[in-house]
């Protein structure tokens, strides 16, 4: 039979609890740290999934990038009084219009990972419609407009790079909390 002798160090009370301070502190770190993996993680699968090409892509896969506006303005953070992480496109300065034809900016992003209803203010200029540049409304003031409505199909690119990031969460939070050594 093998006796094995302790020391005490402060009060007998004290010895059966977890050094409370410490343990937040390594929780709230690691918290930090995966929350902020798990963020670039799927703002990059959601920036691999959208392709650069001219050509659009079919309803229900991710969108394709024209100028790589979408692709350039993915981005996270970490919300430390909400402790979780925000992941998405920024609001563009894109203009788009409502029903009522004033204008709606930041839409776009919205748009195609939902689906939905755009309007656009076209000119007639050279003998067809075109979409209206609105920095020059001087130039085009004295043009016939209008409204056209535009039906996109859903083209989500979140939604799916979320669920792969889910996939993999339990790997990234195995063994994160270190404690002292």
């Amino acid at each position: 039979m093998v006796a094995f002798k302790m020391k005490l160090v402060g009060s007998p009370s004290k010895m059966n609890f977890f050094d409370t301070d410490f343990v937040k502190a390594a929780v709230d770190a690691a918290k930090r740290a995966n929350l902020s993996r798990q963020g670039a993680f799927v703002r990059t699968a959601a920036r691999s999934s959208i392709r650069s090409r001219k050509k659009s892509n079919q309803p229900g896969k991710p969108p394709s990038s024209h100028e790589g506006t979408l692709k350039r303005f993915l981005f996270f953070a970490y919300e430390p009084d909400r402790e979780s992480v925000v992941i998405g496109p920024a609001k563009t300065n894109q203009v788009f219009f409502g029903n009522d034809g004033r204008p709606v900016s930041g839409t776009t992003p919205e748009v195609l990972e939902h689906g939905g209803d755009i309007f656009i203010r076209e000119v007639w200029k050279w003998r067809r419609w075109r979409r209206a540049d609105l920095r020059s409304r001087r130039r085009n003031a004295d043009l016939p407009t209008r409204l056209r409505k535009v039906d996109v199909a859903a083209r989500p690119f979140m939604a799916p790079a979320l669920e792969k990031g889910l996939a993999d969460l339990d790997k990234v939070w195995r063994n994160s909390v270190k404690g002292r050594r």
